[in-house]
């Protein structure tokens, strides 16, 4: 069966946040428009094709793949990390999200804003604890004014709490850009799953619609149509199964996604309302309510540190992706890490349902140039019964086949028809008919007749030109210019605003971090300021 193996939702997800989904080289994907369902009765204007992949000279066959491309570690420096799952040695098992190694790795790029969340939170406890200790158990000494404490206490308390509204709206902007970014690219990978499956499904109805070819009641062998119904199977199983994953894990993602989103719009709403309220309640001298929104803050920059961390691994799983795509495009191979993105499709299984499409087409047009050579072209008398229509007039041209008996290219020679404009010639040798069915003008086909032929022509044509998209997944050309499109289109987004969003948030905690210990350093020196007074008069 064509084997599309499914996506894990949960490391998609994470992919999302971290990053994008996918990503890779640089070029420019093929435009995969789908092919039309069939319909027999359209003029070959209207059967122009649309949408088929178009004809590849140069491909690389990942069945002629050597054994050294099979086993690529993708992104292998830039993965080079400790791994704590492993005593601490380097991890150089390369880009892989469904390894636990490779998550433990690059964890360790957010440590370093782990370890700042846990110390601000120790310290900042500790020294509120020494703070209340001296205020409930120790008698506070009158102190002195210092106008320079106090004007620079006020300036840093400004310029901080300026800092903190920066950072929430490079936060807020980051965010938005960054969940534009990874919506278009899961829209894009959706898109290029939904056109495989509708290709798949165009290619079972013209095959089905094989079956029911009736050319002057000259059908297809039965050993045809039996292979017709195997394969049949198959690319609606396939189809069906990629279809639904699809589904289900696009759903996932857009509501990871919007979590996300809205996570990060509530963490810059609340910190941007924090560092202003507590700027005003510092200015105003409500002592109490600054050191209760001191506490509030405490626990929030914590949190925010950790949510700073969290944010820098996405970073980096983005970038490693991008990386590990680029490679894979440049060395594209049948397995690797990226299969639980997008995977090829199984080699035997595509070319077998390419070899199917040839046989049809190759056989579709043997009954019909058999009508042509042995009905319609033939002057027969009225006592040859169902094969005389009073047929008469020029010789019809022969249909071109586009393949030989063994399914190998076939060039048209002189005077035989191309599958596209067949129709429109045939037009001219239709006659017409009397009420029992004989014709009354001059002319090889009945219209009846040439409705038949016509479907047997549009079927053929679908088929035939179905096949590039079938090479495309029979050597994955598909996934790479996939692949390539994401890294050279979307992948630059993803990186740069997964860094911005992050930049935002480091931003914002520390700058709301240094507002609340002037918060507490200018509440202090308005105090002393408040007492020199009093002294003073």
């Amino acid at each position: 069966m064509l084997r599309f193996r499914p996506t894990p939702s949960l490391l998609l997800v994470i992919l999302f946040f971290s990053f994008f989904l996918l990503i890779d080289g640089s070029a420019e994907a093929y435009d995969t428009h789908s092919f039309k369902a069939p319909g027999f009765l359209l003029s070959a204007a209207e059967r122009e094709f649309r949408g088929v992949l178009p004809w590849l000279t140069k491909r690389r066959s990942l069945a002629d793949g050597n054994g050294d491309n099979s086993s690529l570690i993708l992104a292998a420096d830039r993965t080079y990390r400790t791994d704590p799952l492993n005593h601490l040695k380097k991890y150089t098992g390369g880009w892989n999200i469904s390894d636990d190694h490779y998550w433990a790795s690059v964890a360790t790029t957010a440590l370093p804003f782990f370890v700042i969340a846990a110390v601000w939170f120790v310290i900042f406890a500790i020294c509120l604890f020494i703070i209340c200790i001296r205020h409930c158990c120790c008698e506070i000494v009158p102190y002195g004014y210092s106008r320079t404490a106090y004007a620079l206490s006020l300036i840093f308390l400004i310029f901080f709490t300026i800092a903190a509204i920066v950072g929430c709206v490079v936060l807020y902007t980051g965010q938005g850009k960054f969940h534009s970014s990874t919506t278009s690219t899961l829209d894009f990978v959706v898109y290029q799953a939904n056109v495989t499956v509708e290709n798949l499904r165009n290619v079972s109805d013209y095959l089905a619609a094989a079956k029911t070819v009736d050319v002057a009641s000259a059908l297809l062998s039965t050993d045809v149509q039996r292979t017709i119904d195997s394969t049949e199977t198959k690319i609606n199983s396939s189809a069906a199964t990629l279809s639904t994953k699809t589904q289900e894990n696009s759903k996932d993602i857009r509501h990871g996604l919007d979590s996300m989103r809205l996570s990060l719009i509530i963490v810059a709403a609340v910190m941007l309302f924090l560092a202003f309220l507590g700027f005003l309640l510092s200015i105003f001298g409500l002592q109490c309510l600054v050191y209760s929104l001191v506490i509030l803050g405490w626990i929030l920059v914590a949190g925010t540190f950790i949510l700073c961390g969290v944010f820098h691994l996405i970073h980096n799983v983005v970038a490693d992706t991008c990386v590990a795509m680029d490679e894979w495009v440049q060395n594209p191979t049948s397995h690797t890490a990226l299969d639980d993105i997008l995977p090829c499709v199984d080699n035997a299984t595509a070319q077998e349902t390419l070899l199917r499409t040839k046989n049809v087409t190759y056989q579709l047009v043997n009954v019909v140039n058999g009508i042509i050579s042995n009905v319609s072209n033939k002057n027969y008398p009225p006592s040859a019964g169902p094969l005389y229509f009073n047929q008469s007039g020029p010789l019809m041209p022969l249909l071109c086949n586009p393949f030989n008996s063994d399914l190998t290219d076939r060039q048209c020679v002189s005077g035989e028809l191309d599958l596209s404009n067949s129709t429109n010639v045939w037009r001219n040798y239709t006659c017409q008919v009397s009420s029992s069915g004989i014709c009354t003008t001059p002319g090889r086909l009945t219209p009846q007749i040439y409705s038949q032929m016509t479907a047997a022509v549009n079927v053929s044509y679908g088929l035939y030109h179905y096949g590039p998209f079938l090479i495309n997944l029979e050597d994955c050309t598909f996934v790479r210019n996939a692949f390539s499109t994401i890294s050279s289109k979307y992948c630059p987004g993803l990186r740069h605003y997964s860094q911005w969003t992050y930049i935002g948030l480091v931003m914002v905690s520390a700058a709301v971090m240094l507002s609340l210990i002037f918060w507490v350093i200018y509440a202090r020196e308005r105090r002393h300021r408040v007492y020199a007074k009093q002294l003073m008069t």
